[in-house]
């Protein structure tokens, strides 16, 4: 393989590297911390700068890897509700929420919270 090629072949980002850019890119959009992000993928705060940094990347169906694929399904489910408008799913991910029985930020800590916020907000994208 020619030197060119092997440089084509390292510069393709690893599926858990795209994941952690992603559920760091989402993060940012819905205003949600560093540590928050960490708190809800189940990660330390060390861990989390190292994947936002890029200097780690998520392991393919670890814990970690599968509440970042669930955050970042339930970014894409609020955005399409709420028409891309980052204002209102900021204030949504901070609202006390009836039917969730909480905060969804905060419920998002515990994997139990995040599915069941992921489920919510599914459902309501599919009435759309």
């Amino acid at each position: 393989m020619s030197a060119a090629g092997q440089r084509k072949r390292e510069a393709v980002p690893s599926a858990g590297a795209v994941l952690a850019r992603a559920a760091f890119r989402a993060a940012g959009f819905l205003g949600i911390s560093q540590a928050d992000l960490a708190a809800i993928i189940g990660v330390s705060g060390a861990t989390a700068s190292r994947l936002a940094n890029g200097g780690k990347a998520l392991e393919e169906g670890s814990k970690p890897w599968q509440l970042a694929a669930l955050f970042v399904r339930s970014f894409r489910s609020l955005d399409a509700i709420v028409g891309s408008d980052d204002t209102a799913a900021r204030a949504w991910m901070r609202g006390a929420n009836a039917a969730l029985g909480g905060v969804p930020l905060e419920l998002m800590r515990e994997p139990a919270g995040l599915a069941r916020t992921v489920d919510y907000l599914d459902a309501a994208r599919a009435r759309l």
